[in-house]
């Protein structure tokens, strides 16, 4: 095989592969907007913050109003408080998102219909006044 070839063959397969992970990382992930959407929206979900209570008092984050509050620390042992929502949709938020998809990893496989919060309370705070 022409050496050329193969250079751009080994491209544009690595692309395919990386472009196909990047869509299964984020198949369980909205962003902060699409959440803003859901609530003005969609009744029908459920908005979990999985950080400590103490957090949800910050001043520079605070939280959303509405919000259910289960630390994901805590979550397995409390996955039946949760049973109610089986048939919503639940949108889970953290400080950064990071906490919030190990609980939305949880979440599905115990077969809740959740979406990871991408960017969480930060970048929700950040684009809260943002014009369009």
């Amino acid at each position: 095989m022409n050496p050329i070839k193969f250079i751009i063959f080994n491209i544009i397969l690595s692309a395919v592969i990386f472009v196909g992970c990047a869509q299964t990382a984020d198949e369980n992930a909205i962003t902060v907007d699409q959440l803003r959407e859901m609530m003005v929206s969609d009744s029908n979900f459920v908005l979990l913050d999985v950080r400590n209570p103490y957090e949800l008092e910050d001043k520079s984050l605070g939280h959303i109003d509405g919000v259910l509050n289960i630390p994901v620390q805590e979550l397995e042992e409390r996955l039946s408080e949760l049973d109610e929502f089986k048939n919503k949709d639940i949108a889970v938020i953290c400080r950064s998102g990071r906490r919030s998809e190990t609980a939305t990893d949880l979440l599905v496989k115990n077969g809740f219909n959740a979406v990871n919060v991408l960017g969480g309370m930060v970048q929700y705070r950040a684009t809260e006044n943002k014009t369009e």
